[in-house]
């Protein structure tokens, strides 16, 4: 009980932290406009789905269906995940270089709560604003879904949603650690964007590497385990992939936070 009253302490703590924050506000902000814009340039612009779909109509060209909500989620999750790797490192810079700065970091390092305790409450945190901040692109998805034919079942927009969390998840747990390593938010944020560009980028060095080499290369990246996901697909690879890499950002800031104990 003591354990889960401190985790939710250092919760609330780090949640509300965000959202007294003007840099959180510009960040979401900046990733509303983005997110809202694509969303019509995918949807209705010149080259867009229903664009496509009326042209073939109007010339008579006979052609396969256009799955329109499968193309959305494909395109626009897609989107999504190239836009959280720039906007993710932005939140997840401060979340100990802040603490550094304010010398709060060693009170914390040095009081009885575990490390655990501190590196998930503060992950959590950070998590719950991301999740807060997709919640209106729900509204851009409402529009799409309530005109389908047939209906959309609920478990494939449900699952990108849970696919774009799980990216976060993974991006901010080490951005997370690289953040308890300095106290400068610029070199936190940019470290973070260069080590998830390269796990990004895996999949695209997986295709120019054969053998062992390159299915090893395939299976860490990602945006080959995040696109599963957004396709439909329940991978239970892609799953542990994920949660691989987020309890690797927490056991990698704990034992950042047990070095400062030893100091």
């Amino acid at each position: 009980m003591i354990l889960l009253n401190n985790l939710l302490a250092i919760f609330r703590r780090e949640l509300s932290s965000y959202f007294t924050s003007p840099l959180a506000y510009l960040i979401t902000t900046v990733f509303w406009l983005i997110s809202g814009f694509f969303f019509v340039s995918i949807l209705l612009g010149p080259e867009g789905i229903i664009q496509q779909v009326s042209q073939r109509e109007q010339m008579g060209i006979p052609a396969p269906p256009i799955d329109v909500v499968y193309q959305f989620i494909k395109f626009y999750f897609g989107f999504l995940g190239s836009l959280v790797l720039f906007i993710l490192p932005a939140l997840s810079m401060g979340l100990y270089t802040e603490e550094r700065k304010r010398g709060t970091l060693e009170l914390l390092a040095t009081s009885p709560l575990t490390n655990w305790v501190i590196a998930l409450g503060k992950l959590l945190g950070v998590i719950t604003f991301f999740t807060v901040m997709i919640i209106p692109i729900l509204g851009y998805e409402i529009y799409i879904f309530n005109a389908a034919s047939p209906p959309v079942p609920p478990a494939v927009p449900l699952l990108a949603h849970g696919a774009l969390i799980l990216l976060a998840a993974a991006i901010l747990s080490l951005g997370m650690f690289i953040s308890s390593l300095t106290d400068s938010t610029i070199f936190a944020a940019i470290i973070t964007f260069a080590l998830v560009l390269f796990l990004w980028v895996t999949d695209l060095i997986a295709n120019r590497v054969t053998g062992v080499w390159g299915e090893i290369l395939e299976h860490i990246s990602l945006i080959s385990n995040y696109d599963i996901l957004v396709q439909g697909i329940l991978d239970t690879n892609s799953l542990v992939v994920f949660a691989s890499y987020i309890l690797l950002g927490l056991f990698l800031t704990a034992q950042s936070i047990e070095l400062l104990r030893g100091n």
